[in-house]
């Protein structure tokens, strides 16, 4: 009786749905039984609409467990599953941007197995926008007094007519430096050229045109470069001589005895073989090894600790120590003239992976010519700017109008939609092949830093920046930087006095904390109203800085 009674609602359910109410010619409503066919389609379109979302639900699910496996994998200490996250990629790069990717410390580095068995290329990158580079070696000091601020003129006690290292650069001179024009300059033919130019011209002008076009091959630019005559780091003789054998150069550098050798391990025979590795030291801190490490003297005179061959540089051009040790950083193309590649990596550092890996890893695998590393922390040079104020790296005053002028100069904070991994590099290893166009970015570099701050990782974005994307290298990931050292201690801790200076208004009672040699454009009038410049705000998001 109750089965009975269940199929006769169940049988009144289904009439009731196969009639639907319509209205007559009079306004009265009615019921008309709708067809087979039409509850077919509405069945079948009913269907298709939860069969598109129950798809679309599954497909977000998927997303959502790809995305949060690739998060995973990518702060995974297995080596397998962190082999598996693509750092370059973009889902990477907006991931680490909203903060849901925590990098590790250190991570593997996915270099060559065997350094013996890495293929040196035979030909060097070719020069398309730099063919030639020359550098202005004879300073012109300001000899209008007007053209500096009196306070400056009062910190230098009147030495303003003497050369300096990085020169006496205007304004204008600054801007031209960025400007790559695609000026030619007329070179002389060797005499054979012209002789072979004459006999051809008999037979066809277009082929004297082409030998013709030779000597207007070269892009010549002429810049400022640091090593002006007169104004100190002098290298010692017998050292210049043994650079000029260096193809290959590891370098580091020790300076008022802050740090003491520490000697690479890892490195191959090959590797020992084929590349310098050359320590530049001040006057003090090449006393200092020797009195608190074995120094030994080969048949050339030549000091050794270790594996380092010590380069001994007199007079420093600075009064900075931090800015002296500037110069073999970010110039080694100009200590080192005869090399084709070299890494710098800072003094506390010691390496741990054969050079020739790093070089091939670096630049030869992807066709660079300069890698730097990603700044753990910041991407923005006002972030950076932010972090040195408070961690006192230099006088606050001075970072605050290094950045006023590059906002002024139009430098925007650093955004996903820029070509950059970031604006601000881990400066302690910067691995280079010596081409014309990344020497140029090295010598602008150094300007930057001579006429500022002497904190590089602020004045590194802008040369990008300037150089408007013709200057393209390689920003590798965090992770592999700290991958590539042990660090170790300074012996003692850095610091100088203008770097406690917290206003203008104590630079001016104490005229003494002023540098005397570097960061001129900080005291050099500008062409433009800074008063009205903003710095751009910074939102501080991890306790290093």
């Amino acid at each position: 009786m109750e089965n009975d009674l269940v199929r006769s609602v169940s049988s009144r359910a289904t009439r009731r749905n196969q009639h639907l109410l319509t209205k007559d010619g009079r306004g009265l409503l009615y019921t008309e039984k709708l067809s087979p066919e039409y509850t077919m389609r509405l069945t079948w379109k009913m269907g298709f609409f939860r069969l598109l979302l129950t798809g679309g639900i599954i497909w977000m699910l998927i997303i959502l467990t790809v995305l949060c496996f690739h998060i995973w994998s990518c702060q995974s200490s297995v080596a397998f599953f962190s082999a598996l996250c693509n750092k370059d990629s973009k889902v990477y790069g907006m991931l680490s941007t909203m903060g849901m990717v925590t990098p590790p410390h250190r991570c593997p580095i996915p270099v060559a197995g065997d350094p013996n068995k890495i293929v040196i290329p035979k030909k060097r990158s070719p020069e398309k926008l730099v063919r030639r580079l020359s550098y202005i070696m004879e300073d012109s000091p300001i000899n209008d007094r007007s053209k500096s601020s009196p306070l400056y003129r009062t910190a230098i006690n009147g030495t303003q007519s003497t050369p300096l290292f990085g020169g006496h650069q205007t304004w204008q001179q600054r801007d031209e430096s960025f400007k790559i024009k695609p000026t030619m300059e007329v070179y002389k033919l060797p005499f054979f050229l012209v002789k072979k130019m004459i006999d051809i011209f008999k037979q066809s002008l277009n082929t004297l045109n082409r030998y013709l076009s030779l000597a207007f091959l070269y892009r010549k630019l002429t810049v400022h470069c640091g090593f002006m005559k007169g104004g100190g780091e002098e290298m010692d003789p017998k050292d210049a001589e043994y650079v000029k054998t260096c193809k290959f150069v590891v370098a580091t550098g020790i300076f008022d005895a802050y740090d003491m050798p520490h000697q690479p391990s890892n490195i191959s025979k090959r590797s020992q073989t084929l590349f310098c590795f050359l320590m530049v030291v001040d006057e003090v801190s090449l006393e200092f090894i020797k009195n608190n490490a074995s120094v030994r003297v080969d048949s050339a005179w030549g000091e050794w600790v270790g594996i380092w061959r010590l380069i001994l540089l007199k007079n420093q051009p600075y009064d900075e120590p931090r800015r002296n040790g500037k110069v073999p950083k970010i110039l080694t193309h100009r200590l080192f003239p005869q090399a084709e590649y070299s890494i710098w990596i800072d003094g506390k550092m010691e390496l741990i992976v054969d050079p020739l890996l790093l070089l091939e890893r670096y630049l030869w695998r992807g066709k660079h010519t300069f890698a730097i590393a990603q700044h753990k922390h910041h991407r923005s040079i006002y972030e950076e700017a932010d972090s040195n104020k408070r961690r006192k790296r230099y006088a606050r005053p001075l970072i605050d109008l290094h950045m006023k002028i590059y906002r002024y100069e139009g430098m925007e904070p650093w955004n996903p939609q820029k070509d950059t991994w970031s604006d601000v590099p881990e400066g302690a290893i910067i691995i280079r092949e010596h081409t014309a166009l990344s020497n140029l970015a090295s010598c602008l570099w150094f300007n930057e830093v001579h006429q500022f701050t002497p904190r590089d990782q602020l004045s590194f974005g802008y040369v990008v920046y300037r150089l408007g994307g013709m200057f393209k290298f390689f920003m590798f990931p965090n992770c592999e930087y700290n991958s590539i050292f042990v660090l170790h201690p300074h012996i003692r801790e850095h610091s100088s006095k203008i770097e406690w200076a917290k206003s203008m208004a104590e630079l001016r009672k104490r005229p003494e904390l002023i540098e005397s040699k570097g960061g001129l454009g900080l005291w050099t009038p500008y062409p433009g109203d800074l008063d009205l410049v903003v710095i751009p705000p910074v939102a501080r998001t991890s306790k290093a800085g």
